[in-house]
């Protein structure tokens, strides 16, 4: 029998190496049973079938991307004079506004290899994975050239530095500056990037000699609407009805995405209705599947019903008296969306800019609703909620971003925290209740003194739950409109609102 001292020095001797094993062994068989990813594939995409002829609505950006397409076309004219192609375009914008297609039609008018990556796609678990799928990615375009690489998204690995602690993140964007600084400008590989927010990139990014250009992508105008209108129907039958100008006027706001949207939607509703063509009256659909959403099979009970259908009329007749507000084109108290009902306003045409007093009119619009159901049933409801949110945020705009209340005029106020005094906090408070107030009492004013209105627009709703324009209009018929002055409301100088001429005209 071995003495202790013997299977001390055994334990001793060998135990380290057994323990060693055994972390080897279960070390081995985690990574065996880890799934085991293949470095993704970088190839070109085909973007030869995009032209100019299918990007409409964006002028301005076709007319600074027309001179990268000539210097990938022919460099050596350029090189000749002395001239250097942008090495980096961004391209910035709202989401929907074709950036995207934008880089596609360069790819497509230049011959140019395409190569497209999201950003976020850089962003991988490991640290070195992201820095490593850049560095595949410029050497894959540079065997390809002429080309270019796309990078959607730019903000997932583009954001300012020390702004999180994500090391892989900023290993990944290092690298992609890396890489932009190491490519000669010889006009045969251009980047192209797009991000919905300039503001959160870091500065080494917009630096000369990496994105040289930024182009703004902003959402279209009435006359760039109809050119997309019709990109989007150029392949569907249009019965003779269809007015894509109409339409157009009636889709402010909206980027080229949403136009797509409502053309494949009217597309689906002429199909549903086994129609061979698309007439008007889905493209009218369309829309307002778009903007009000999806009609919901909810039910509501006869009291409901009354609730809802006075406080849309409270809408309709705040926005059919004042004159900053865009006209009313349609109520309803079908639910759709999450909505019981809604008012749909459509401008005649594009705003860019708006006055205190405008501001104010659209608050007393939204808080038309509430007041009428204070006045009419003496309670109020749930059914205001989104209303008075967006009250909120547009009274808080117009004290801390526009600086349009009466203490605090001459300067924006700062949001951050410490920048502030806690009076100037007050006061801000103050500020948008003030504001909030002389909406509400507006909403009153109206309401109260066309009482006779408001029961006729409601009565008609619960009648045929549906209201569109030249009804509207009909029962308006003779009311003067408002303005808002120093001493409150008082009558525009005007003509009164006019009914219709005929069921045909007044529709428009």
């Amino acid at each position: 029998m071995p003495e202790w001292y013997e299977i001390e020095s055994w334990i001793i001797t060998w135990a380290p190496i057994i323990f060693m094993g055994l972390l080897v062994f279960f070390i081995y068989r985690t990574m065996k049973l880890m799934p085991r990813t293949k470095p993704q594939q970088i190839k070109p995409e085909s973007a030869s079938s995009i032209s100019w002829e299918d990007v409409a609505g964006a002028d301005e950006a076709k007319a600074e991307l027309a001179e990268v397409v000539e210097f990938l076309r022919d460099p050596k004219r350029f090189a000749a004079l002395g001239a250097k192609v942008p090495k980096g375009i961004l391209l910035h914008g709202p989401p929907g506004t074709g950036k995207t297609l934008l880089a596609k039609a360069v790819a497509g008018e230049s011959g140019a290899q395409f190569f497209s990556q999201s950003a976020a796609s850089f962003v991988e678990m490991f640290a070195g994975l992201g820095a490593a799928r850049i560095r595949r990615l410029f050497a894959e375009a540079r065997k390809e050239r002429p080309a270019i690489i796309f990078i959607d998204e730019l903000d997932a690995v583009g954001a300012r530095r020390g702004s999180d602690n994500n090391s892989e993140r900023e290993q990944t964007l290092n690298q992609l500056l890396v890489e932009m600084d190491g490519f000669d400008s010889a006009g045969d590989l251009v980047v192209i990037a797009a991000s919905n927010l300039l503001e959160k990139l870091d500065p080494a990014l917009l630096r000369p000699g990496r994105f040289d250009r930024q182009i703004l992508v902003s959402p279209p105008g009435v006359a760039g609407r109809e050119e997309i209108l019709k990109v989007h129907t150029r392949s569907k039958p249009l019965a003779s009805n269809c007015d894509l100008a109409t339409l157009a006027r009636q889709t402010s706001g909206l980027a080229g995405a949403d136009l797509a949207n409502i053309c494949n939607e009217a597309a689906i509703f002429a199909a549903r209705a086994r129609r061979t063509q698309l007439v008007q009256a889905d493209f009218d659909d369309a829309v307002e599947r778009v903007v009000a959403g999806m009609q919901s099979r909810r039910a509501l009970t006869e009291h409901e019903r009354r609730v809802v259908a006075w406080h849309e009329a409270g809408h309709a007749l705040c926005a059919e008296l004042l004159p900053g507000v865009d006209r009313v084109h349609k109520i309803s108290i079908v639910p759709r969306g999450s909505a019981l009902g809604y008012t749909l306003n459509l401008p005649e045409e594009d705003r860019y800019l708006k006055t205190r007093e405008e501001l104010i009119d659209h608050m007393t619009v939204l808080l038309g609703g509430r007041v009428a159901e204070e006045i009419v049933f003496g309670a109020v409801t749930t059914g205001a909620s989104n209303d008075l949110q967006r009250v909120a945020e547009i009274s808080r705009s117009m004290i801390h971003d526009y600086a349009m209340g009466t203490s605090i005029t001459s300067r924006k106020v700062s949001a951050h925290g410490g920048e502030v005094s806690d009076r100037t906090r007050e006061l801000r408070d103050e500020e948008q209740q003030h504001l909030a107030d002389e909406a509400k009492r507006a909403a009153t004013k109206l309401i109260v003194e066309h009482r006779d209105k408001l029961e006729e627009l409601a009565a008609q709703l619960l009648r045929n739950e549906v209201l569109e324009r030249p009804d509207i209009e009909r029962i308006m018929a003779g009311t003067q409109r408002f303005r808002r002055g120093a001493g409150g409301l008082r009558v525009v100088a005007a003509e009164p609102v006019q009914p219709p001429v005929s069921g045909a005209e007044g529709a428009s």
